[in-house]
């Protein structure tokens, strides 16, 4: 296979693999958030972490699944003959990116304005929170009969050892597209560790007060 193909190719289908890849790794990152919430006394620093290390994924969900959307609204006849998703699916979709935009720029926000922010801009992460959780949480069941298909056809060992190969086309671009996310996202946690600092030694504070 042409390597352009193996980077580049797969069209709609390929495009479907991306975005469940995407799903299922945000859907796991999220358990261990909501774990990180119920504990978040003893777990503050986890829940920064992650939060910021979710930007990649989050990213790369919302431009997969954008790409779908401008294909098929520019006329593009092969997202035109695949389809739009089921409508009420497609009427949550803008729900789900507002409140996803929402609730992580509010949480960047007070990352770096500080514990005095806490009054003003923890209100706005906490009921986007909520309203988010209540979105994708629809949005996640809806989807979710759709995710083994593509998955098993870019990661399934049942049809062979060529699957892991990279012999579907673009599963490699999909690959380095996914854990070059990922770790964009790590990197930028890491790098921002040092704000986490007032939030963690001032939580008991905020906390017993």
């Amino acid at each position: 296979m042409a390597s352009d193909q193996r980077l580049t190719g797969g069209g709609t289908d390929g495009n479907e693999r991306l975005t469940a890849a995407a799903g299922v790794l945000l859907l796991v990152l999220f358990v261990v958030l909501g774990v990180t919430i119920v504990r978040i006394g003893q777990l503050l620093w986890l829940h920064l972490f992650l939060g910021m290390l979710l930007i990649g994924p989050v990213l790369l969900k919302l431009a997969s699944t954008g790409y779908r959307f401008a294909r098929y609204y520019t006329a593009n006849p092969a997202y035109r003959r695949k389809g739009p998703p089921a409508t009420p699916m497609r009427l949550l979709a803008p729900l789900v990116v507002l409140s996803t935009v929402v609730v992580f720029g509010s949480g960047v926000a007070l990352l770096f304005a500080g514990p005095s922010s806490r009054s003003t801009l923890f209100p706005i992460h906490k009921f986007s929170f909520f309203a988010w959780l209540a979105i994708t949480g629809v949005h996640v069941l809806g989807h979710l009969a759709d995710l083994p298909a593509p998955l098993r056809a870019d990661y399934g060992l049942d049809q062979g050892i060529s699957r892991l190969g990279g012999r579907q086309p673009g599963r490699d671009g999909r690959v380095l597209a996914l854990a070059g996310m990922l770790v964009a996202g790590l990197v930028l946690a890491v790098l921002l560790i040092p704000e986490f600092g007032p939030w963690v030694n001032g939580f008991h504070g905020f906390h017993h007060h």
